[in-house]
């Protein structure tokens, strides 16, 4: 079982609510904050950050490890990453199984990995030398994905179950990623959740997406809909209870509004009991795109046909 405390209820810290926050100290039990945004800031940013951490709990969540990629460790990027964790002193530092360049380029989105022993491997060696360096556990959160390789053969609940053995990292389980991945690419997302190491999660994610029709989108600018709130009841219920947090990065509505959609969760807080129902009401069978070798073959046919195609 990781050993992280369990904070409340909390939400991400968006500089529009950074005056709300200082001028009224709301009842919220913790906030996370992206972790990028603060680790080349100085001035009001950083002054900022203190002033709230000093009054509640702070996770840091990071969009920019890549730990999922085959180019090296940015060290650099991991310096600044300890610093900041050694000037506020978070609860957890977090991340996503995912890359998001290469070369030293970011392309400033998650993108996903192929799922296979060769993967399971090196990301492995990766987790080991970032939590020997940072001097405490990763915790790692399942990615909103797109599309499916046809080189996997792992289940991605299964990927992370074999990672947290192997590293003893965390688990940062998002049920709206699953709910989206699930649409996605076609599989059960109770299947996903029942299937992971409830012992290794140590924080749940919610947050709102956009149904484009034959795929959804992991945008965080909306509400909980009702069956990612029936998937947090079945993982709040595996896990026992663990840190939650509403993300909310589009259209972010004023702190009140905001702060009203967290306090949902407490009504599910009860035992899921649904589960048949639930899977068949809500998992479509034949939605997703089909498995794909090349991760730029879900481009449209014009886009395609504009690059010459994808080979």
């Amino acid at each position: 079982m990781i050993d992280l405390p369990n904070p409340g209820l909390g939400l991400g810290l968006r500089s529009k609510h950074f005056n709300h926050i200082l001028e009224n100290l709301p009842p919220v039990d913790w906030f996370e904050i992206i972790s990028e945004n603060f680790m080349d800031s100085g001035g009001r940013p950083r002054d900022v950050l203190r002033r709230i951490a000093a009054h509640y709990p702070i996770v840091m969540h990071g969009v920019s490890l890549s730990i999922g990629s085959t180019a090296p460790l940015d060290m650099d990027y991991l310096a600044k990453l300890k610093a900041l964790a050694r000037d506020i002193e978070p609860l957890w530092v977090s991340d996503h199984l995912c890359w998001t360049g290469v070369q030293e380029l970011n392309t400033h989105d998650l993108l996903p990995l192929p799922l296979n022993e060769e993967s399971l491997a090196h990301v492995t060696r990766r987790v080991l030398a970032v939590q020997d360096f940072l001097g405490r556990p990763l915790i790692l959160e399942n990615p909103s994905t797109y599309l499916s390789f046809k080189n996997s053969t792992i289940p991605e609940w299964e990927f992370l179950s074999l990672l947290c053995k192997a590293t003893h990292c965390g688990l940062l389980l998002d049920v709206n990623n699953v709910y989206v991945s699930a649409f996605n690419n076609d599989f059960n997302p109770v299947t996903y959740i029942q299937n992971l190491p409830h012992d290794r999660v140590a924080q749940i994610h919610l947050a709102g997406h956009q149904n484009c029709g034959n795929y959804i989108i992991d945008t965080h600018d909306g509400p909980v809909i009702p069956p990612v709130w029936s998937l947090f009841r079945l993982a709040w219920q595996l896990t026992g209870g663990v840190a939650t947090l509403l993300e909310w990065d589009g259209k972010i509505p004023d702190f009140q509004t905001l702060h009203n959609e967290l306090l949902k969760a407490r009504n599910h807080m009860d035992e899921f009991s649904e589960m048949e129902e639930i899977s068949m009401e809500y998992v479509p069978q034949s939605h997703g795109p089909q498995a794909v070798s090349n991760p730029l073959s879900f481009l449209t046919p014009d886009l395609q046909t504009l690059k010459g195609g994808v080979g």
